[in-house]
């Protein structure tokens, strides 16, 4: 069997480990349920438990090292978890020094959405580029940016808290305390509660049917706009408006070669794309309106993959071209970026 890594994705409702190939390709994946709100030795426990699990399945394997994102805040390179509000209990947890010491290699620790991005660059819709600003879109707002081929970090690895950007001076206060957060207005949660505000029990709306009756998620607002119904669709266009906002202070800030959407909302991509273009060339300085917004392309495995190739490509040049591994890979990115900026223009 081929070089591998130990990966996971802790998130604050789930935790995912895998076995990953150099190539990007998970050879085996388990998961379980966060015990989000039992502190942070249930949760190494459930870890390593779940390390056990897929070595047990795969004795052959030639495991190198361990990849590991979490919540932020956190800091990379001292491989602490400083204190993520989805996760009870972490408080400066040393998560690099207790995993090394259990397994006996070597570990790395990246904020989940940085490793998201990570993972998209070198295995997903951005492969090939030379950078790119990864957004996930769902419960909240987050995101990473590779700039040069290195992941952007900033003091601490704190760069890149997106979803905290204001982007009004208005709307409902977000979970940081401030008012106008892009999250806060943006985020899959903030559409649902727009829904279920539009619309009551039992008031005969599709939205309200999709969600037997009770609160509207932003999955039921792309399930009713899919089905054309207008409420919805409204919902949709103030959505993308939001996106395009945000997404073009991003374009003014990073430049980058791509924007990449993932989360959960991105499966309402094709929905929302062509306001959120038209909301970014309304806004955008003209050299930034070229820019290609895609959607992301690794789906849950992203952060998994990303985390791996923190120990497989360890090491290796900081480009894009090295991770490009022969001219045929050069010329079919080149293709499809083409192709992805020539759609959503």
């Amino acid at each position: 069997m081929n070089t591998l890594a130990l990966a996971f994705d802790l998130g604050g409702t789930e935790l995912r480990g895998a076995l990953v190939e150099r190539s990007g390709d998970v050879v085996a994946r388990v998961s379980a349920p966060t015990m989000a709100g039992a502190g942070s030795e249930a949760v190494i426990g459930q870890i390593i438990a779940l390390a056990g699990t897929l070595l047990k399945e795969h004795p052959e394997a030639k495991v190198v090292g361990i990849g590991m994102c979490a919540p932020g805040p956190l800091d990379p390179k001292a491989g602490i978890v400083i204190g993520p509000p989805t996760l009870a209990g972490w408080h400066n947890v040393p998560l690099i020094d207790i995993l090394s010491r259990q397994f006996g290699l070597p570990v790395r620790l990246e904020n989940d959405a940085n490793a998201a991005a990570l993972g998209e660059w070198r295995f997903g819709a951005g492969r090939g580029s030379g950078s790119l600003v990864f957004v996930t879109v769902s419960t909240g707002i987050g995101g990473g940016v590779v700039a040069d081929g290195h992941i952007y970090h900033g003091r601490r690895g704190l760069a890149a808290e997106i979803g905290h950007m204001t982007i009004t001076g208005e709307g409902e206060r977000c979970f940081c305390g401030a008012v106008g957060c892009f999250e806060a207005v943006a985020s899959g949660t903030a559409l649902g509660r727009r829904a279920t505000k539009l619309t009551a029990p039992r008031d005969g709306s599709l939205l309200r049917q999709l969600s037997n009756d009770g609160d509207v998620s932003a999955r039921h607002v792309v399930e009713a706009a899919r089905a054309g119904d207008t409420a919805a669709l409204e919902l949709v266009e103030a959505e993308a408006k939001w996106l395009g906002i945000g997404f073009t202070n991003l374009l003014h800030l990073y430049s980058p070669d791509l924007i990449v959407m993932g989360g959960g909302l991105a499966n309402g991509f094709d929905l929302l794309a062509p306001l959120i273009r038209t909301t970014v060339e309304t806004r955008a300085m003209q050299a930034y309106r070229d820019v290609p917004i895609v959607p992301a392309e690794l789906g849950d495995r992203a952060g998994l993959v990303g985390a791996a190739s923190l120990i497989l490509w360890e090491g290796e040049p900081g480009t894009a071209l090295a991770m490009v591994q022969n001219e045929d890979d050069k010329n079919g990115a080149s293709k499809r970026a083409g192709a992805r900026e020539a759609s959503h223009r």
